[in-house]
């Protein structure tokens, strides 16, 4: 854990050209890594390169992408000795091998999947028992002059223009209706081009129907399972095509050089060599030397200076059970470097307030059994198990189990019978909290080096402060204000250079009083914890008096459980919120500015097969 926030090491690593791919994966299976271009060797050349061979790539899965095996993580090749241009040529030398050997094989598959289409709606034309059929070996072979159709419309078709001398049968199925039709070969041309603007689907009447509905039937079965005999001996055929052309090795080199793609910004490459920069957040660098040494891949690796003019991003030092604290630092932004990190101070204030808020034994442990079983699927919802946890504690503080105080004596007091002392309270947490930002903005004084700075002005404010604080505990603290007004006035006034001073001294006067203000009602924004605590109390109460004026105890407990899921629903979300205003508005606005880049990892290539 580090209190200071630190911009993320700059590495630069040089290796041989056929290692660059498995680097690259190496690299980004840390997880500590963000890479960054920045060298005079062009690479311009590669990432087109993988463009290219993507792009091509794309051309054949979309004839051919549904007939590709599954591909994961196992299937992914080993790219140590293979430049990432030549892992993408040998892919697709491996694909076009596969889609010539292959290519005849799908047509065929193509056509059986077309007819079984076709012969499953010619199945549900022939099952129809309301449809009135003719002789249907006559009927599908009629010709010349006359025409036979069959067709699957869609509900509602509206109006139906049916041409003179055309013979029309119409049955309805499900969401839609047969209709089978006979007339003259022109009439039944226009008839076509009418249905067709219906949306009307053609079912296909093969000429070697049987006469009657039972024989087509059984004709129609056998003809599905030839074609589906035949489908699966072509899948077999495919299959031996994949193991023989290793598509799915080939398949998972492109997706690797998708990820490069993608994810790796502009390379600098040159006949031998690879050099790859960027950030890590590893402060020694050891564990990115260890991982490159463990793969068993050559490289040089060294930690200089970060050129000038690039953007560092910043990386916040927290064990994991303070990382979920660190989403209220990321509401506005991320500390930049030099700047605090207040995650371990928000690990502490942010559970007291939402437990003093929401101090119930029950409703908190509730909220701790919510937090433990969703933060897995929505990671924010983790601080619901230190802030239940803090519940359950001022929960016993204040006698208070599932909105009844009649079973516990409280620890401390109940908020109702003590307001006042809730709201004292409050405000002393309140002023500690400030404190603590004003203690954090000093600190960020020394760490720029600007210690002077802040002795000869911001000090004053503190002793001001300190002096309101003490006066509510006796007035004699009360000569702390004036003589710390006097003191970063006085201490502006020094900073300046010859004749800015009286100026400077002026402006100090109007910013001391704005930033007094601002302080006290800082503070006294904090008593909205001790209201709402006392909002919480009285809810209970209300729930309680309602509960006890019911005879009927079956009726009564179904009550007191809604009455505690209302709470915990509409009070918990009201609390939560005001927890992170008074954080974000009252603690952070003394010292954090979240100015600084995020730090963002090169992620691994995904696990999956993807088909543009």
């Amino acid at each position: 854990m580090a209190l200071r926030a630190l911009a993320a090491k700059w590495f630069e690593l040089l290796t041989p050209r056929e290692e660059l791919s498995a680097v690259l994966r190496c690299l980004a299976g840390t997880g500590i890594v963000e890479l960054q271009s920045h060298t005079d060797v062009s690479g311009a050349h590669v990432l087109p390169l993988l463009r290219a061979t993507l792009n091509e790539y794309n051309q054949l899965a979309q004839r051919y992408a549904s007939y590709w095996p599954e591909v994961d993580g196992a299937s992914v090749p080993a790219e140590r000795h293979y430049s990432p241009e030549e892992l993408g040529a040998r892919a697709l030398k491996q694909l076009r091998a596969w889609s010539a050997a292959a290519g005849s094989l799908v047509e065929r598959l193509q056509q059986l999947e077309y007819e079984r289409t076709e012969l499953f709606s010619l199945e549900q034309l022939l099952s129809h028992q309301e449809l009135q059929l003719p002789d249907l070996a006559l009927f599908s072979r009629c010709g010349p002059v006359l025409a036979s159709r069959a067709y699957l419309l869609p509900e509602p078709t509206g109006v139906m223009a049916i041409p003179p001398n055309v013979l029309v049968e119409r049955a309805t199925a499900g969401n839609g209706s047969f209709l089978v039709a006979l007339g003259a070969l022109e009439q039944i041309a226009i008839f076509d081009d009418h249905l067709n603007a219906l949306k009307a689907r053609r079912v296909a009447l093969p000429p070697e129907l049987p006469s009657g509905r039972a024989a087509a039937l059984e004709w129609a079965a056998q003809r599905s399972n030839g074609l589906a005999d035949e489908s699966h001996s072509l899948r077999v055929e495919l299959e031996k095509l994949d193991e023989a052309h290793d598509l799915s090795t080939a398949l998972g080199s492109i997706r690797f050089i998708d990820w490069l793609a993608n994810h790796v910004p502009e390379l600098a490459v040159t006949e031998n060599f690879a050099w790859v920069t960027g950030w890590t957040s590893d402060a020694t660098g050891a564990r990115i030397d260890a991982a490159l040494r463990g793969a068993g891949l050559e490289y040089l690796l060294r930690f200089p200076a970060a050129p000038p003019g690039l953007s560092r991003p910043v990386v916040l030092h927290n064990p994991r059970w303070l990382q979920p604290f660190e989403l209220f630092s990321r509401l506005l932004g991320v500390p930049a470097e030099g700047e605090a990190d207040p995650s371990a101070f928000v690990a502490v204030v942010a559970p007291l307030m939402f437990g003093f808020m929401f101090g119930d034994v029950g409703q908190g442990a509730l909220l701790v059994v919510a937090g433990i079983a969703l933060r897995r699927r929505y990671p924010p919802l983790a601080l619901l198990i230190p802030g239940g946890a803090a519940a359950v504690a001022f929960g016993f503080a204040f006698g208070s189990i599932f909105s009844r105080d009649d079973l516990l004596p409280p620890l401390w007091l109940r908020p109702i019978d003590q307001p006042l002392m809730v709201l004292k309270t409050s405000l002393v947490f309140g002023a500690c909290v400030i404190l603590i930002g004003l203690v954090l903005e000093a600190l960020q004084y020394f760490w720029s080096s600007q210690a002077r700075t802040w002795w000869a002005t911001r000090a004053g404010f503190v002793l001001s402060y300190l002096g309101l604080l003490g006066a509510s505990f006796g007035k004699s603290s009360l000569w702390a204000l004036p003589a710390g007004l006097i003191w970063c006035w006085g201490g502006a006034a020094v900073n300046a250079r010859q004749g800015e001073r009286w100026g400077r001294f002026g402006a100090a006067i109007g910013a001391s009083v704005e930033t007094l203000l601002q302080l006290i009602v800082n503070t006294i924004s904090f008593v909205r914890v001790g209201a709402f605590a006392l909002a919480h109390a009285g809810l209970a109460a209300a729930i309680g008096g309602l509960v006890a004026g019911i005879a009927s105890r079956p009726l009564a407990w179904i009550v007191l459980a809604i009455g505690n899921l209302l709470v915990i629903g509409i009070e918990g979300l009201v609390v939560g919120i005001q927890t992170t205003r008074l954080i974000l508005f009252e603690f952070f606005i003394r010292f954090l500015k979240a100015a600084g880049r995020p730090f963002r990892p090169l992620p691994l290539p995904s696990s999956g097969t993807k088909h543009a």
